[in-house]
């Protein structure tokens, strides 16, 4: 009987010791923000954005090797990505392997009342904030005063109809030559419908004649979106084509020796954009969780589209520009 029960014991240990060794599967659970440009029509920018369950998890699966396989040669399974959208509509993504990750401290974005910073040792940040018509005559001298070091200016816009005007800011002239006089660094964005390369190279165009006289700190920035609760004409434009439009606008832009960034937010680094294809610009995120929940790279990070900001009434998005020393 004593032999008996230790070989059953010794026979229950192996067993434990072989279960302890299986691989874990890292799941990341994500709730969506709300990323519409104040203003205008409803946009999938409120489709972006999604909260990590876990800041641990999502540090582990950056460290993943980006071909995972196991020991035996079999490919690993794909990790998961699960986010919500603004409208409580669940999505699930396979994380893109190819696809360039952000490596930021999540303990180290540092938040203070409705402004935050990313306070690392290698990094610097700036604030700013993105504006257009929908703020009407900004007092730029205060906007300086808060705080604010630099601005996005919407150049303009294609309507969402099938027309597909190309239209000039109304603010945009008035909002240049203010904001250079007070000394904020400027950049600008261009609101894009195109539905093919022709048409993205056209908006490229138009924002280059526009540029003509002024001078830019910050690069151009190909804000491509989906119109939510309207028709609009680019409804059944892929993701693919979104990526060559994107990939048409910015070639023209740098041609012409500018500086070129693109807007996303995570719903359409999830379906729409193709970043492998993109990973040399620079992305301009929207997501208004307490912290950014790509685990993609960014170097702006929209973080609020209800900011206050002193020389502004009413709601204007705040944005943090993140750089290495």
């Amino acid at each position: 009987m004593r032999k008996q029960s230790l070989l059953l014991l010794l026979s229950i240990s192996l067993l434990m010791t072989g279960c302890a060794g299986k691989e874990n599967t890292v799941s990341v659970e994500r709730e969506t923000g709300n990323g519409i440009q104040p203003g205008d029509s409803a946009t999938d920018n409120q489709l972006g954005d999604f909260a990590t369950d876990s800041q641990s998890e999502l540090a582990a699966t950056e460290e993943q090797p980006e071909s995972p396989s196991t020991e035996t040669g079999r490919e690993a399974e794909p990790r998961i990505l699960h986010f919500v959208d603004a409208f409580g509509e669940n999505y699930e993504t396979e994380i893109r392997e190819d696809f360039p990750f952000h490596s930021y401290d999540m303990d180290a974005f540092r938040w203070q009342e409705e402004r935050v910073n990313y306070e690392a040792e290698d990094y610097v940040c700036r604030q700013g904030i993105d504006v257009s018509a929908y703020q009407g005559n900004v007092d730029w001298e205060k906007v300086k005063a808060s705080g604010c070091e630099f601005a996005f200016i919407r150049l303009g816009f294609r309507g969402y109809g099938q027309a597909g005007n190309i239209c000039l800011d109304k603010k945009y002239q008035r909002n240049m030559q203010q904001a250079a006089q007070a000394g904020v660094d400027v950049g600008v964005y261009f609101f894009s419908q195109a539905i093919n390369e022709e048409e993205a190279i056209e908006e490229a165009q138009f924002v280059l004649k526009q540029l003509e006289g002024y001078e830019l700190q910050l690069p151009v920035v190909y804000d491509p979106e989906s119109i939510i609760g309207d028709d609009s004409r680019t409804d059944g434009v892929s993701g693919e084509q979104f990526t060559k439009n994107s990939l048409a606008f910015c070639r023209e832009i740098q041609d012409a020796g500018y500086d070129v960034m693109i807007y996303s937010n995570m719903k359409w680094e999830a379906f729409e954009l193709d970043l492998a294809q993109l990973s040399e610009y620079p992305i301009w995120y929207a997501d208004y969780e307490p912290l950014p929940q790509t685990p993609y790279d960014f170097t702006v990070w929209q973080y609020s589209e209800s900011g206050k900001v002193d020389g502004i009434d009413g709601a204007v998005d705040l944005d943090l520009w993140i750089e290495r020393k």
